[in-house]
């Protein structure tokens, strides 16, 4: 197979000054698609290193780390150096810290004509300054039940996506009419975006994904929890006909029917069961932390 339509991004070169979760995410999932990644990071590193070395070690596979103050000029002069080949830059620092750095887009625009800039944000437009944290957007949007805090980083795994969608949109455009643009990621839309089922009903408690619905629940079983999600109507009568809950007769079966029958079995038992049977019924994995 042709190696460059497997990795559509060869040949393209990525700097990206962007720290902690959502630009390194953003650059990893460039380098797969073939990209050429060198990350600035600061003297003292990446926080990520810190905080998950593991995680970072495998963002960062195959790209070039440099360490550079920017604050040096001797270290700015480096950092242009290897602005002049780059096709596209990843950041996601506040609009007035890139402007003190020269690294706005106005600048950018004009000293580098071929280059291309996804700036990630908190907030969008005039609120591009306002601090915040992706624990803070899911405040903003509902989605935490304290006092537990959320188990997955929705904003910034969603604005690192968002991110690789503009990345690739504006190198697309660029090779149509050979110039550089721009495109601002905002981590509160993209959390908001994420958030679209909630705030449309469709995951409210009591909604059709929300346990309004036996056929999409969480059951207890004999040991462990399993997870039912027959909500095509092909999987519920096919779960009802091999249970033998849909006899002649019988009214629809209810969440307590289901409930009294999958605390016949483990939930190991039930996923093998309902492999068995082509059903999609998956045991809980604990929540451990590890892998």
């Amino acid at each position: 197979m042709d190696n460059d339509a497997v990795m559509p991004l060869h040949d393209f070169r990525v700097l990206t000054l962007a720290l902690n979760v959502p630009g390194p995410i953003a650059a990893a999932r460039l380098v797969g698609l073939g990209a050429s990644v060198i990350k600035i990071e600061p003297p003292s590193g990446d926080p990520l290193a810190q905080a998950c070395p593991d995680w970072y070690q495998a963002l960062t596979r195959h790209q070039e780390i440099i360490r550079l103050d920017l604050k040096s000029s001797d270290d700015r002069t480096q950092l242009e150096q290897h602005l002049k080949p780059c096709d596209l830059l990843l950041t996601a620092s506040r609009p007035s810290a890139l402007a003190r750095l020269g690294l706005d887009w106005p600048t950018l625009q004009q000293r580098y004509p071929q280059l291309s800039q996804v700036a990630i944000v908190g907030f969008p437009g005039e609120q591009a300054e306002l601090p915040s944290h992706d624990l803070t957007y899911q405040a903003r949007l509902g989605l935490l039940n304290p006092p537990a805090l959320p188990r997955i980083l929705v904003a910034d795994l969603a604005g690192a996506e968002q991110a690789v969608s503009a990345a690739l949109a504006l190198l697309l455009a660029r090779e149509r009419d050979g110039a550089g643009g721009y495109r601002q990621v905002a981590m509160a839309e993209a959390a908001a975006a994420v958030a679209e089922p909630l705030s449309y009903g469709l995951t409210t408690p009591g909604g059709i994904l929300g346990g309004g619905k036996p056929e999409y629940n969480l059951y207890q079983t004999r040991q462990g929890w399993i997870a039912l999600a027959a909500v095509e109507p092909h999987f519920w009568q096919h779960l009802l006909q091999v249970l033998e809950l849909n006899q002649p007769g019988q009214t629809e079966p209810t969440q307590q029917d289901l409930a009294q029958c999958f605390l016949t079995r483990t939930a190991v038992d039930w996923e093998r069961w309902a492999k068995d049977h082509d059903l999609p019924i998956v045991a809980l994995k604990e929540s451990s932390g590890e892998q």
